[in-house]
Order: C-alpha cells, then sequence, then structure tokens
C-alpha cells in the first residue's frame, strides 16, 4: 500500500491530483490518502478527510511507500518507521504555505539521503516509481545521539562557545 498525506495545516490539491493521475496510469488500486479539506476529489485512489494519530501511525506501518508534503511530522513519522518517503513540498507562489520552508526542509533531508524528492508534479511520477523499486530504509533512532546530548550539556555547563556547538556536532 501506499500512504498519502497532506497533514492537517491545509489543503493540498496539487499533491492529491498528481498521486490521483499516477495511480491511474500506472493502474494502482493500492493508493490511501489522507487528503485534508481539498476542492480536489480523487477518482482512482481511495481517501479519508483526516485519520487520527494512531490510525496515521498504522498507516505509515502498513505503507510500503510513504507520499508526503514536506512537513517535518511526516518525514519524521516515516523515518521513525522505517518507511521510504517521497515528498513534494508546499510551494508559496500556489499559495499553499506562506513561505517555502518546505522547500528548504526536502532539500536538506534529500541532500542526506533520506527522502526522496519530487520539486513538482513534472518529477513527481519518476520519484514514485523509484522509490517504488528501493528498499525501506533503516528507522531513525527515536534518541538523540550521545555526541549531541555530551555538547548540549557542555554548553549548559557554560564549558562551550556557542559558535563552537556546530563544529564539536559535525
Amino acid at each position: 500500500m501506499i500512504f498519502v498525506t497532506v497533514g492537517s495545516q491545509g489543503p493540498f490539491d496539487r499533491l492529491i491530483r498528481t498521486v490521483d493521475e499516477w495511480a491511474s496510469l500506472r493502474g494502482r488500486s493500492d493508493v490511501f490518502a489522507q487528503i485534508g479539506n481539498t476542492k480536489y476529489v480523487p477518482k482512482h485512489i481511495q481517501f479519508t478527510g483526516f485519520v487520527e494519530p494512531p490510525k496515521f501511525t498504522s498507516l505509515v506501518q502498513q505503507a510500503r511507500v510513504v507520499v508526503a508534503h514536506a512537513g517535518i511530522g511526516s518525514i519524521l513519522s516515516a523515518l521513525e518507521l522505517g518507511k521510504q518517503i517521497v515528498v513534494m513540498p508546499r510551494r508559496a507562489k500556489f499559495r499553499e504555505q506562506r513561505n517555502d520552508h518546505q522547500v528548504s526542509t526536502a532539500k536538506h533531508f534529500g541532500s542526506q539521503g533520506r527522502v526522496i524528492v519530487a520539486d513538482d508534479e513534472q518529477t513527481f511520477p519518476d520519484r514514485l516509481d523509484f522509490a517504488l523499486t528501493q528498499a525501506n530504509p533503516g528507522r531513525i533512532s527515536l534518541e538523540a545521539s550521545p555526541m549531541l546530548i555530551a555538547a548540549l550539556r557542555s554548553f549548559l555547563d557554560g564549558n562551550l562557545d556557542p559558535e563552537n556547538l556546530g563544529t564539536v556536532l559535525k
């Protein structure tokens, strides 16, 4: 199953329309989407407006691939459960978000190899097709690294210059 989520902050018709078209062209009937308050009504995928947190976690666990906006909560949920995730960031120019912070989030996680980024509707089909050929990544830890904890303790104890915190963590 492919699980699609737009999060809870607002509609993301462009993503839902793109996934719906992809599913139609690929003949996929195994797509389930949490679509929020969208104006676009999908024709080729199963959907619901919202899901409660326990159901959301269950859907991510069941998914072969997660498709989402580039919201940090959606990304971390997939990574914590070791799921491949394709993100398409909301864009300010389409009035999907007040600024382009999701573009930055996608770029950051993409550069680390943690997410597969579809910058737009044109790149989305190939990116999702690619994701479906990849093994699921390992789960990320739910705990901070010992190095981060030690650096923060040192900083809080006054033994580390704030300007050197980033250097210590590299």
